[in-house]
Parts: C-alpha cells; structure tokens; sequence
C-alpha cells in the first residue's frame, strides 16, 4: 500500500458512506497530499433483512467482513458506528480513534403523533432493538412492538406507508443525514437509555500500523473516547453484543465520569438500572463495577435466560 494512501472499508448505505466520506475528508484535510479511497464490503447484517437481528446472532453482524478485509490487507482503516463494534476485537486489530459524539439520544418519529406519550393504547412501534424494545415496553406495556429492518430510509418509509404508528431511530444518523425534521421528540437517556457506543465512530485498524494511527489523532476525542472505554467495558463484563438489551452511557461531569447501566427482560417486566461515578482514567473499573453490581442484583437471571437455547 502506497504510504501516501489510505483506503477505508465502509458498509454500502448511506449512512455508512457518509460516515466513511466523513473521515475521508477529514484526513485528507489535515494531511496533505494523502489520498483516501473508500471500498463498499457488504456484511451479513446487509444481506439478512428480513429475520429480526435478535434471531441472526449479533456479534460481528455488520463488522466481520469488513474486518476480514482489513486482516487480509485489503483496506487501512475501518469506519463503524460504535454500537456496531463488538467489545473484543479480533486477534490483530485494535480501535485506531474514537470521534466526538452526535447526539446520543433515540428518535421518536410518528406521521401522527407529537409523542411516545400520546401513542394510543395499542399502537404499533417498529425497532430491530431488543434493547429499544425492552425499555419502551417498561414504559408503555400497552404498544405491540414490531421487528423493523432495514437502511434508514427503508425505514422511514416503511413508517410512511403506514406499516407503523411510529418507529424509533437513532437521533445521531438522522442528524447526519439532514433528516432532523423528521423527528417528532428525542427520548431522554432516562426514558431510553442508549446502546453502548452510541453516536460515535468507532475507527478500526491493524494493531501494528502505527502510521495509520498516528494520522487518525486528528479525528480522536479523549473524552469520548473515556465515556465508551467505561460503556464498553460494562457490556463486556456482562457478556453481551449489540442486540441484546443492555443499555449503558456515560458522560464527563466536573471531571468525573458519570454512568448510567441498564439491563431489562424482552417484555421489560424487569429492568435493573444503576448509576455510578469514578475519576476519568478509571472508566474500564467503572464500567466492570457497575455491570457487576446489576449482575448481583439480579440481572444475571434475566441474561442467562437469553442465552438458553
């Protein structure tokens, strides 16, 4: 590979390429004369649309053959969203940086109604998210909740063709591909707790290239980067992958972490919640701390039941 360029692996959707297209222009901004190319690798969360994720097994779904590629040389540098990107990487690779985080928040989006709240008794909510559906079902036991597959805007339209009442998004790939408007509320981390990693860019590279990861310190953010050392590392410590419902973020606050976990039941009858706090350079502690008081207060019944056959 020339040492004047870069090529980056990148899933086909929108999102995906904007997130790709993204970085790109942000290396080549801050290195001149590098040239950055982008090659699509369809993963086997892009080929299995129909079955919920839940059903397809979730660790690696939208990362293996992409990560495949970068073991085998073909690309540099591997751009996911981070909630995508199991908490233990393949023998060989290593996270190269971190962005700043979007918005963290779930996103609400009804034709006909201003909010999760006034949703009629019954209405039909479409999510691929175990961990949406747990806790939406915590708060609204009353709505039947549907599996909801697809890109973004197979999504949206699906919700537009009226197959749904509502459906429920992340707010950071709306927010980065224009489509704030559709938006009718932002839940708040107490109503909908995010995924681990949410709204940040997760960027993968071979653990030997350090040229690779000294050009991607342009786009790495220490306090993002501390917030999900302590999700990840609660969700590890739990034993967990992107689609079973855990829940967990985390923020700086007068130079402190700050915590939130959540595990719940499918149906969201039982739910274990805590928060915690630690300084920043103890978040992988934290995170392991906070997964293992939830584990002893009884979330670990509620995670061996998911992994039953």
């Amino acid at each position: 590979m020339a040492s004047n360029q870069l090529t980056i692996g990148s899933r086909g959707s929108k999102l995906a390429l904007f997130q790709a297209n993204w970085t790109k222009s942000k290396l080549e901004a801050a290195h001149s004369g590098l040239r950055v190319l982008i090659e699509i690798i369809k993963t086997s969360g892009d080929v299995f649309l129909d079955a919920p994720l839940s059903q397809i097994g979730s660790k690696g779904l939208f990362t293996k053959e992409i990560e495949d590629a970068l073991l085998d040389r073909r690309i540099d540098l591997a751009v996911h969203s981070l909630k995508d990107l199991p908490t233990v990487l393949p023998a060989g690779l290593s996270l190269g940086a971190v962005s700043a985080r979007e918005d963290v928040r779930d996103a609400f989006l009804s034709n006909e109604h201003r909010s999760l709240e006034a949703l009629p008794n019954g209405a039909r909510v479409g999510t691929s998210s175990l961990r949406r559906q747990s806790q939406l079902l915590r708060l609204r036991p009353d709505l039947e909740v549907a599996n909801l597959r697809g890109n973004l805007d197979t999504r949206i339209r699906k919700l537009d063709e009226g197959q749904y009442d509502a459906i429920l998004l992340a707010c950071a790939g709306l927010d980065r591909l224009g489509y704030q408007h559709r938006i009718a509320e932002r839940l708040s981390i107490q109503q909908l707790c995010p995924a681990v990693g949410q709204g940040a860019l997760g960027i993968e590279i071979r653990e030997t290239d350090d040229m690779t990861r000294n050009r991607l310190q342009c786009l790495h953010h220490a306090p993002t980067h501390s917030a999900v050392t302590a999700e990840r590392a609660f969700l590890r410590r739990l034993g967990g992958g992107c689609q079973v419902p855990i829940a967990a973020h985390a923020w700086i606050e007068e130079s402190r972490l700050e915590m939130l976990g959540v595990v719940a039941s499918t149906d969201g009858r039982r739910l274990f919640r805590d928060q915690g706090s630690a300084p920043i350079e103890q978040a992988a502690d934290l995170g392991v701390q906070l997964a293992e008081r939830l584990l002893a207060c009884g979330a670990s019944e509620i995670l061996k039941a998911l992994s039953a056959p």
